[in-house]
């Protein structure tokens, strides 16, 4: 496992609560980060993000004007936007299965359950660049593969994976 160099990574930080934007951006600085920029909300969260080009989004789920969630859906278009590869932790006080569920289907890599500590973000973000997942595009969605464990499947419509980890679904 390689130390992960935080000073060549630039976040940013969308949630509407600005205690937790402290909170987060305090650990991204104690693991080393210098460039961290934050957003109170969706629509101000994607102008951070064309604006500042990130190497990895962290959103909260519930937010006013358009959630974590609708924010996720926009970046992974990849026909309108630039940073449709973006890696995105999603973060939410809320953790029932549907909520999770709804997060993964939006495209986010990771979700984390507040309250957030130093250790799970840490560990979320060393995955996500460490272990980078494809993605894969269908005709209902763009984003990282949303399958966890290897896929042992064989048959005609196994999916490949081609040199620059884009998964191509058969028709």
């Amino acid at each position: 496992m390689a130390k992960i160099d935080f000073e060549q990574l630039r976040f940013v930080i969308v949630d509407d609560n600005a205690h937790m934007r402290r909170i987060l951006r305090t650990m991204l600085r104690a693991f080393g980060s210098r460039e961290i920029y934050e957003a109170e909300e969706g629509a101000s969260g994607l102008e951070a993000v064309e604006a500042y080009q990130p190497d990895i989004l962290i959103t909260d789920l519930k937010m006013p004007i358009f959630d974590g969630i609708e924010l996720t859906r926009m970046i992974r278009n990849p026909d309108g936007f630039s940073q449709a590869y973006l890696p995105i932790i999603m973060l939410s006080a809320y953790s029932e299965k549907h909520q999770v569920i709804s997060a993964r289907d939006a495209g986010a890599n990771d979700f984390i359950c507040k309250p957030v500590s130093a250790t799970t973000l840490y560990a979320r973000i060393e995955s996500i660049i460490e272990h980078p997942r494809p993605f894969i595009r269908t005709a209902s969605y763009f984003g990282p593969d949303r399958r966890r464990q290897e896929n042992v499947f064989s048959g005609d419509e196994k999916r490949v994976v081609d040199s620059d980890q884009f998964v191509q679904i058969p028709d």
